[in-house]
């Protein structure tokens, strides 16, 4: 939710800020009543629209609506919430790839329940931002991936070179419920929210097969855990349960007596520590997370030592770089090589013999997107390695593309770099990416 709130939706954001700073253990008791207010409705779908997404289970589009007339559609909606009848429908699951091959699940709110979790969202992520630790980046206003790959940086820069590479196995699948509400119960005592809480929590999940066949299951109901990603909702709550991990760890002391420090991002995180310390920090880690009904995927999850050994968070390799000015080497994050690979895969897909109908500039534009949009994330720490594979690989694809649009033979005398860039119009990241400090 990047953009900012219209005044009234950010003046009741502001208040209960405030009340929620004030007060750390203040339960909020009154808030459904703002889930119906017609300006955080209004919002709560113009930010539903902005995401786009596929329509839920019941196939209703954004188009849809608006044909029917948005006023009356939120109307309806909000009469639903004031008389108590709203229940929640289906999730439609679908299965998106990740990158080690494997499949993960996507569970698909109606636009009607993603407007309702937006709004839920709205008024009690206010409240519970203040609660979280200054280490959770992920999901929040003023946090980022890149501010945590700095402090891990940081942390680096500052001794803690043990780290242990932690990975949770299907974190939001496996979130209990029960221990989840009393984290929301912590801070909200209006039952009528909570209640709107649980329902999405146990909504059922429909999937259909190959053969067009629909099957619906409650298996979150009845195993009492996860949350579904997907879910407008779900990140606050995912946040909300990691907190206890992050507090706890900090309360129980052991940041001090075993000298560690914990970045985290979602359901990925590590323990930077000083030397002598990580197997310990990852034998408590383990024995947090069971008590947390949580499981550490062990295969995943490993101690380690730098500068010797390297290791990866949120698409960043952590290791030893050598300075090209200076010949010194130093500790530096630089993109990791499976996302190299990946960017450099989905640009031969681009430029594949299929997309020849395109014409110059549409290509172009195409794959000036991918490349931009890949490198605004990469552009911190030891980018120019990695930089200059991928843009090698743009100009050899786009170049391979043009050859074979228009029949001609012939390597790059046809088609030379700078004419890609001056006539064609491709981007060189370097000029139109602009670099993150690390340490600034």
């Amino acid at each position: 939710m990047s953009l900012p709130p219209p005044a009234t939706v950010g003046k009741l954001q502001g208040v209960l800020r405030a009340k929620a700073k004030e007060a750390p253990s203040y339960r909020f008791y009154a808030l459904y009543d703002k889930l119906y207010r017609a300006d955080v409705l209004e919002w709560s779908y113009a930010l539903c629209r902005m995401n786009k997404g596929a329509p839920g289970c019941d196939e209703e589009t954004f188009l849809a609506i608006e044909s029917y007339g948005l006023e009356r559609w939120l109307g309806e909606l909000a009469q639903e919430l004031k008389d108590k009848t709203y229940r929640p429908q289906a999730l439609r699951r679908v299965w998106i790839p990740k990158g080690d091959g494997k499949l993960r699940p996507l569970g698909i709110p109606t636009i009607r329940d993603r407007v309702v979790q937006a709004a839920a969202t709205l008024v009690m992520e206010p409240i519970f931002d203040e609660d979280l630790q200054p280490e959770q980046h992920a999901y929040r206003a003023g946090h980022s991936a890149h501010q945590a790959v700095c402090e891990v940086q940081g942390w680096l820069d500052r001794g803690y070179i043990e780290v242990v590479d932690a990975d949770l196995s299907g974190y939001f699948d496996s979130i209990p419920h029960h221990e989840l509400m009393q984290c929301v119960a912590r801070r909200i005592s209006d039952r009528h929210l909570l209640h709107l809480v649980k329902m999405w929590l146990e909504a059922p999940v429909e999937e259909t097969d190959a053969k067009g066949r629909t099957e619906r299951t409650t298996r979150n109901k009845d195993e009492g855990r996860g949350t579904p990603q997907g879910g407008v909702i779900s990140p606050l709550l995912a946040n909300l349960y990691m907190r206890r991990f992050l507090l706890g760890w900090k309360v129980k002391g052991y940041e001090q007596s075993l000298k560690s420090k914990i970045v985290n991002y979602a359901d990925d995180f590590v323990i930077c520590c000083k030397p002598g310390f990580a197997s310990t920090a990852m034998t408590v880690m383990r024995r947090m997370m069971e008590r947390l009904r949580l499981t550490v995927n062990e295969k995943k999850t490993r101690i380690c030592l730098l500068p010797d050994e390297t290791f990866t968070f949120l698409g960043f390799t952590f290791g030893p770089q050598v300075s090209w000015k200076s010949g010194r080497t130093y500790l530096a994050p630089t993109p990791a090589k499976k996302k190299i690979l990946g960017i450099c895969d989905k640009i031969s897909k681009e430029t594949s013999g299929r997309t020849t109908f395109r014409d110059e500039t549409e290509e172009v534009r195409q794959l000036n997107q991918i490349l931009r949009g890949w490198g605004n994330y990469f552009r911190i720490g030891y980018v120019t390695g990695a930089w200059q594979i991928v843009q090698q690989h743009g100009c050899r694809r786009l170049r391979w593309w043009l050859r074979r649009k228009h029949g001609r033979r012939g390597g790059v005398q046809s088609y030379p770099d700078m004419k890609l860039y001056e006539k064609y119009g491709f981007v060189k990241l370097i000029e139109v990416v602009k670099r993150i400090s690390l340490w600034a």
